[in-house]
C-alpha cells in the first residue's frame, strides 16, 4: 500500500510500521486511485481504551473494525 503526498503528485510518502500498544479511532474515506494509493489523509478522532490491540486485525489482514 502506498500513500501519496498530494493530489496528482507522484511523490510517495514513506510509511513506518510501529509496535501497536494503543487503539485509535480515525476518520477516513476509501478514495484509492488505480495505483492503490490513498488520496485523502486520515484524521485522528480518539483513543479507544475500551478496545485491546488483539481485538483489531493487523493492517491489510481483514476489513473487520472494532465494535463501538
Amino acid at each position: 500500500m502506498r500513500f501519496a503526498a498530494a493530489w496528482w503528485s507522484r511523490d510517495v510518502l514513506d510509511s513506518v510500521l510501529v509496535r501497536p500498544d494503543l487503539v485509535a479511532e480515525v476518520c477516513a474515506d476509501r478514495a484509492v486511485d488505480r495505483g492503490r494509493v490513498f488520496r485523502h489523509p486520515l484524521r485522528f478522532k480518539r483513543l479507544r481504551l475500551d478496545v485491546s490491540v488483539e481485538d483489531v486485525p493487523r493492517f491489510g489482514q481483514g476489513p473487520a473494525a472494532a465494535a463501538g
